[in-house]
């Protein structure tokens, strides 16, 4: 085994502790990766609190990062020492079942791998997360890194970018599509800027009117404020999707009334609990769905995509030592709009 230095949690709490972990040896299609950047997810915070189903103690979270490879297995192809990749939720599948074969390998029906908390399909320990200075990867959950995305704004693509790239494609959004966001924080921008860049007409949906100015500076044609009765009724039947990103327990009934004739709200913020209105549904034939980051053949699409038109993430880069930090005022939603961790401080020794 080798060792690398990782910001580790333990009881629930945000206070992470600074630890020395092991990593396997690298298998033949493996890469390491030394982690330079890692994004601050809210379902980091879900697993710290244990409302996810991932084991607490001796949790390393961290699952949108990108590095640079340092080592590279035998039977690896299309990767050499250098290179600039990214890491998102999920780093292996079974690759034989039929999600797997269509390029989902994120809903692979013998079960995914997840970044941290997940179980290795070949020796059985558990994964731990990008919180950490070195990652070993299967190289088929790795991807280049395009030269045109910084590096650091580029680490929120690999959860919130894909997570909203999926449910805008399956949507068939483009020019003339009419796409609200629900929220406007690390998941929600990312959403506003897609479906811009898309060709949609973008509205921000949010309690308050204080981020109208955030988001027509990232492209929206405009708020609409959910807590204003009269802008709730002229929103009736207006949308094709929407894109809700809130992570907090609430009422879908208003999102699915604004959706029009086979419009869609897809609930990507996984809010717990969550209860569902489904008479509102048939007024409409709309459709309720979610989705769950995304297949390899998606996240290569997105990023991609996100070169040819400049699109990266709103970040705040603060050193590892500042995790907990940035988990607790990521707690209080005092984010604009990701924290990312720059990870280079875990070379410095710890002083006495």
């Amino acid at each position: 085994m080798r060792t690398t230095t990782a910001w580790q949690s333990n009881k629930g709490t945000t206070d992470l502790e600074r630890v020395t972990i092991e990593r396997r040896e690298l298998r033949d299609d493996d890469l390491a990766v030394r982690i330079d950047y890692c994004g601050v997810c809210h379902s980091d915070l879900h697993a710290i609190h244990g409302l996810v189903g991932k084991p607490v103690d001796g949790l390393v979270p961290g699952h949108e990062f990108t590095g640079t490879v340092t080592e590279i297995g035998p039977a690896v192809t299309g990767f050499a020492v250098g290179d600039r990749v990214a890491v998102g939720t999920i780093v292996d599948s079974c690759g034989e079942c039929a999600m797997c074969r269509v390029g989902q390998e994120n809903y692979c029906l013998n079960g995914v791998v997840t970044t941290y908390g997940g179980t290795d399909r070949v020796d059985g320990t558990v994964t731990k997360g990008g919180y950490s200075r070195e990652y070993i990867v299967r190289a088929g959950f790795a991807y280049p890194l395009p030269e045109a995305l910084d590096a650091a704004a580029a680490a929120p693509l690999m959860c919130a970018g894909i997570t909203v790239w999926e449910p805008l494609r399956a949507a068939g959004v483009g020019p003339g599509s009419k796409v609200a966001v629900a929220g406007l924080g690390g998941v929600g921008h990312m959403g506003v800027k897609f479906a811009v860049a898309l060709g949609a007409e973008v509205t921000v949906l949010s309690r308050t009117p204080d981020k109208a100015d955030d988001a027509l500076a990232l492209g929206a044609h405009e708020l609409l404020v959910t807590t204003d009765e009269e802008q709730l009724a002229q929103a009736s039947g207006r949308f094709d999707l929407v894109l809700d990103t809130i992570s907090a327990p609430h009422d879908l009934a208003p999102y699915i009334t604004m959706l029009a004739l086979d419009g869609t709200l897809s609930v990507v913020g996984a809010p717990l609990p969550t209860e569902v209105p489904l008479m509102l549904l048939t007024r409409g034939r709309r459709k309720l769905s979610s989705s769950g980051t995304g297949g390899r053949r998606g996240t290569a699409e997105m990023l991609a995509f996100a070169a040819e038109h400049g699109i990266v993430a709103e970040v705040e880069v603060l050193p590892s030592s500042q995790v907990a930090t940035a988990l607790d005022r990521l707690e209080r939603n005092d984010v604009r709009y990701r924290f990312v961790l720059d990870l280079a401080d875990l070379d410095v020794p710890l002083t006495n």
